[in-house]
């Protein structure tokens, strides 16, 4: 727990510079917080995050069902002390005056910024891994450079894709029916994915190392890493996916997963906290930030074990059959 706690806040002093630096000035500031995050807001969505960031199952899709039920997603701008709305100006404003200042805009982002999280847990599990790949920059350690080469082939195509469609994403995709489109699709994906490992395990009973995956199958990763932009489609399946066709086993896929969000959650974060950190700051402050991202942390670090012994027996299958039951529950409540 003290290792989660250093390391998190470690990662939130180095966003918590960005923020402050690409903040801009808003027309009327009011004391922060401008809004209220209670204690148990910071609670309910740091676990949804951790529990759900590494399991097949979406947690860009659990988040926007969690702040919907929270009362968190608001587009009405915020006001001062004085009445008056409060503006935010982002580092790549256009208008001198930016935008309003909403709990929306906050939310968003908080849910963004608590995988440091999740990103701290996976650091701490698999550090073995990365301090193989810094052996491998120094030439001592050939797997441990072949497995960074991997995992950069595989992170570029999330992040040319993500750059050039977040605003479209952000406006069009964040919404209950998509996430219920993406869970049902995702799970019918999950079980013809098992299918055919199991066939395969069947026909060849082998399976490779994380650093032996060829580029071509670690760039075929990357770009099914990119479907999960479309909320609720899990970042963490698609890669397992690209995992089960690139020959890895249940187990090695996963750690592959693991290593590749780190990367990818790590500029994601970081980006988010870029853009628009100093909105979240200016609204809720920095406590319940840092509150969300270690309990983030810890439930990360049990899910990820947790998840791993699971899917070295069993497989996703049974991932499959919940997305089904959140997706039929979810648009009931919604819908009827």
């Amino acid at each position: 727990m003290r290792k989660l706690f250093l390391f998190v806040s470690a990662l939130l002093a180095a966003t918590s510079a960005l923020a402050q630096s690409s903040a801009g000035q808003p027309a009327t500031r009011a004391p922060a917080p401008a809004a209220e995050l209670s204690i148990s807001d910071a609670l309910i969505l740091g676990t949804v995050e951790g529990v759900t960031e590494y399991l097949p199952v979406s947690s860009t899709g659990h988040l926007i069902v969690a702040t919907h039920a929270l009362g968190l997603e608001s587009n009405a701008p915020l006001a001062g002390r004085d009445g008056q709305p409060l503006w935010y100006v982002p580092p790549s404003a256009k208008h001198p005056r930016g935008e309003p200042l909403t709990l929306k805009l906050a939310a968003d982002t908080y849910t963004i910024v608590i995988q440091f999280g999740a990103i701290a847990a996976v650091g701490l599990l698999y550090w073995r891994q990365f301090l193989a790949m810094l052996r491998g920059l120094a030439g001592r350690d050939p797997a441990g450079l072949r497995l960074l080469r991997n995992l950069l082939l595989a992170f570029i195509p999330a992040a040319v894709i993500g750059l050039a469609l977040h605003k479209w994403i952000d406006a069009h995709l964040f919404s209950i029916g998509a996430v219920v489109a993406a869970q049902v699709a995702g799970a019918f994906l999950i079980l013809w994915a098992e299918r055919y490992r199991r066939r395969r395990a069947a026909r060849t009973g082998e399976s490779h190392d994380v650093a032996d995956v060829d580029a071509r199958h670690a760039v075929n990763i990357g770009l099914l890493q990119c479907a999960a932009l479309w909320p609720g489609t899990s970042r963490s399946m698609m890669t397992i996916v690209g995992g089960y066709l690139a020959g890895l086993d249940p187990r090695r896929s996963a750690e592959f997963s693991f290593l590749l969000g780190f990367i990818t959650l790590t500029a994601a974060t970081i980006f988010k906290s870029y853009k628009s950190g100093g909105a979240m700051i200016e609204v809720f402050g920095w406590p319940h930030v840092l509150l969300g991202c270690v309990i983030a942390a810890v439930t990360a670090a049990v899910a990820v074990k947790f998840f791993v012994g699971w899917l070295s027996r069993h497989g996703m299958a049974a991932f499959a059959y919940y997305r089904l039951a959140f997706a039929a529950l979810l648009a009931a409540l919604t819908w009827l």
